[in-house]
């Protein structure tokens, strides 16, 4: 396996892309069919199906979210099984509504071909909800999205 196709190595390189605004690399590390799973209760919370979804609609949907120039990512580290690979990270922001988002993530991605085919993540909804979603209802029930 060298480092194009290493699924450590395709998650390393897509997160430190999105920590550098690194947009090209951000589009070539995922797969044209992907999905990106975002459990909860908010806005964003579904199964997001496809590269263009994802990174349009998901992604790029976030950064509105954000007083411009705020974001930091910086990968925690790393765990990877063959094709699966579990990523920490932080972020952190101030969002646009004057809050302090710094929230722990991680990410389950599978990788084939040196491209990234699934994503589960994990995240602190409720911080997520007050300091991204301010207005939004999460009472309703789980699986409605």
């Amino acid at each position: 396996m060298n480092l194009t196709t290493d699924p450590r190595a395709v998650v390393i390189r897509y997160v430190e892309a999105v920590r550098d605004g690194d947009a090209d690399v951000i589009h070539d590390s995922f797969a044209k069919d992907a999905i990106w799973h975002y459990p909860g209760s908010l806005p964003v919370s579904k199964v997001w199906h496809g590269r263009d979804a994802i990174i349009n609609d998901f992604l790029g949907g976030m950064g509105p979210a954000f007083v411009p120039g705020s974001l930091e990512i910086a990968l925690v580290g790393t765990i990877a099984e063959n094709d699966r690979v579990v990523a920490e990270w932080t972020s952190r922001a101030t969002t646009v509504h004057g809050r302090r988002y710094d929230n722990r993530c991680l990410g389950i991605f599978t990788v084939h071909d040196g491209k990234i085919t699934s994503v589960v993540e994990y995240a602190d909804t409720h911080h997520v909800a007050a300091t991204l979603f301010p207005d939004h209802d999460t009472a309703r029930p789980a699986g409605d999205a």
